[in-house]
């Protein structure tokens, strides 16, 4: 009986070790040393201190700040551990309730049409960038708090901004944590 789980078991040994150690440490290693950045989770430090990842929104509140997208996570906004989209439908009623409100608060400092990243999450939840035209809707706002001129808050805006990808996928996107480095190093309020 031995003689026919042997070989099973042999192949489960090796098979553990090679797929489940080896493989996984290797891969490891190597996006280490060939992708450090994404590797360790692209932090962005500041004097020396981490202010944040760039691929994971923060919350940002008050006047002075741009505020990204709306977190979707349960416990507590932009919390990676839960990570997740809410899986309504466009027409289930906490959706609209939720949508309803956002654009309620974002209306109280414009009138003009709110864009609709600043009042639904993306699919994660954690989405660190917002369109141009939703940075540009709170650039009067973040101006006025911060006693400079929108033109300053546009050109912050325009430096954080990336394009598409090779120049035909995607579309243009604001990377929010970078924008609010840059207004906080111009003075906090």
């Amino acid at each position: 009986m031995w003689s026919f789980f042997r070989p099973a078991l042999s192949v489960m040994v090796l098979s553990t070790l090679v797929l489940g150690i080896a493989y996984p440490l290797g891969i490891t290693a190597l996006t280490a040393v060939v992708l450090p950045g994404p590797a360790g989770g692209n932090l962005i430090v500041v004097d020396g201190q981490v202010v944040g990842a760039r691929d994971v929104g923060q919350s940002f509140v008050g006047d002075a700040w741009l505020h990204g997208r709306p977190s979707a996570t349960p416990d507590k906004p932009y919390n990676a551990a839960a990570s997740s989209g809410s899986n309504y439908g466009p027409a289930h009623p906490a959706l609209r309730e939720r949508v309803a409100a956002a654009v309620a608060q974002q209306r109280a400092s414009s009138t003009e049409a709110v864009p609709v990243d600043l009042v639904t999450a993306s699919g994660s939840g954690l989405d660190p960038h917002i369109s141009p035209a939703a940075a540009r809707f709170q650039a009067a706002r973040i101006a006025a708090a911060r006693g400079m001129s929108v033109l300053e808050v546009q050109a912050a805006i325009d430096d954080a901004t990336d394009g598409r990808f090779l120049g035909i996928l995607g579309e243009p996107r604001v990377r929010v944590l970078t924008v609010n480095l840059a207004l906080h190093r111009r003075g906090s309020t």
